[in-house]
């Protein structure tokens, strides 16, 4: 199939940008600022970099409404140059070969009869659908996917292989999971007796994933004991995430890869957790809280801001007991040194006396 090719002018049009150079200009590939070629498109996100706007040889570069635009280079000027570069970028490189081969329902499957599978679904070699289970319309079911009794999954959903939902959880419209992600594991709990020997708390609640919600590669979310774990609308789960029993996050939250929030925590909207952060149970968390990486929630946090450390403070706070922390060494020095004065001075005064 023959490379896809744009002209600036038709890549101003597809982004919405202003366009600084010439309108039949050629771009048929991407690339970053210090490898583009003269055939690529580019970007400038971040003013760090903003020096490499001498050196790319880029053919056009996405930059904002601030920035200054170089003589003898041409440029896609809007509000959010990384979006901008992701429009030609997908409009570039998606092609046929970007997607399955597979398309209906694959002889391997298998589905059972009383399954519901809506218009245009795709089911792909080797996935299992197990009984009651509803899929909604054009959702895409991958290879050695795992759907388990009484499991509604909504409409446009895209199940990556090797992912699985057990039973009776809920799936709305236009969720992602990526390979390897599992919706509604077991909980975590058993009871100890007096032997110290553990026995298993059968979890009998549901997991519900709310419209536009994405679930990374290799991320659990556990079924509640009894009630449900809930993700709201548009909540984004990076891969390697543990969400615990019974966790409620709420609408348009980011959880960063291998943070682990344990049961029963419950957070606002547009909270976002860096990675590896951590969350002690049965917590609350207000809107607008932004945990650093590695950041460890041991209490409830009530007013919106950024937050880090472990336990975690104040970013600013934060901030100061770092640069404090990098000074102990002189900090030592300095009482070691009072210390010995000190002495010497303790001992002066008692030769006197």
């Amino acid at each position: 199939m023959e490379p896809k090719k744009f002209t600036l002018a038709e890549l101003a049009l597809l982004t919405k940008s202003t366009l600084i150079g010439a309108p039949d200009y050629c771009i048929k590939g991407v690339d970053a600022l210090d490898s583009a070629c003269p055939e690529d498109a580019s970007f400038l996100a971040n003013p760090r970099y903003r020096s490499l706007l001498k050196e790319t040889k880029a053919g056009v570069i996405c930059i904002d409404r601030q920035t200054q635009p170089e003589e003898g280079k041409n440029f896609l000027v809007s509000d959010d140059p990384s979006r901008a570069f992701q429009i030609i970028l997908e409009a570039l490189l998606i092609s046929p070969d970007n997607f399955s081969g597979f398309t209906g329902i694959h002889p391997t499957a298998v589905i059972h009869p009383s399954a519901k599978i809506g218009k245009d679904v795709q089911v792909g070699p080797y996935a299992v659908i197990d009984q009651s289970s509803v899929i909604g319309d054009r959702t895409k079911i991958g290879a050695s996917v795992s759907i388990g009794s009484g499991v509604i999954i909504g409409e446009d959903c895209q199940f990556h292989p090797h992912s699985t939902v057990r039973e009776k959880c809920t799936i709305g419209n236009r969720v992602v999971l990526q390979p390897g992600a599992v919706i509604g594991s077991c909980g975590f709990g058993f009871t100890t007796d007096a032997k110290g020997q553990h026995t298993k708390l059968e979890q009998l609640g549901t997991v519900v994933l709310e419209d536009d919600v994405e679930i990374g590669a290799n991320t659990t979310v556990d079924r509640a004991r009894f009630k449900m774990t809930r993700i709201a609308q548009g909540t984004k789960i990076d891969n390697l995430v543990q969400i615990g029993h019974n966790v409620h996050l709420g609408q348009h939250n980011i959880v960063v890869s291998q943070t682990g929030i344990a049961g029963s925590v419950k957070t606002g909207k547009n909270v976002v957790f860096g990675g590896q952060a951590g969350v002690v149970g049965h917590l609350e968390i207000a809107d607008f809280v932004m945990v650093a990486t590695r950041g460890g929630v041991s209490k409830s946090i009530t007013q919106p801001g950024k937050y880090a450390g472990g336990p975690v403070m104040n970013l600013s706070e934060y901030n100061r007991q770092q640069v404090h922390l990098r000074k102990i060494t002189d900090y030592v020095k300095q009482i070691d040194e009072l210390e010995k004065r000190l002495k010497d001075l303790e001992l002066r005064l008692n030769s006197e006396t």
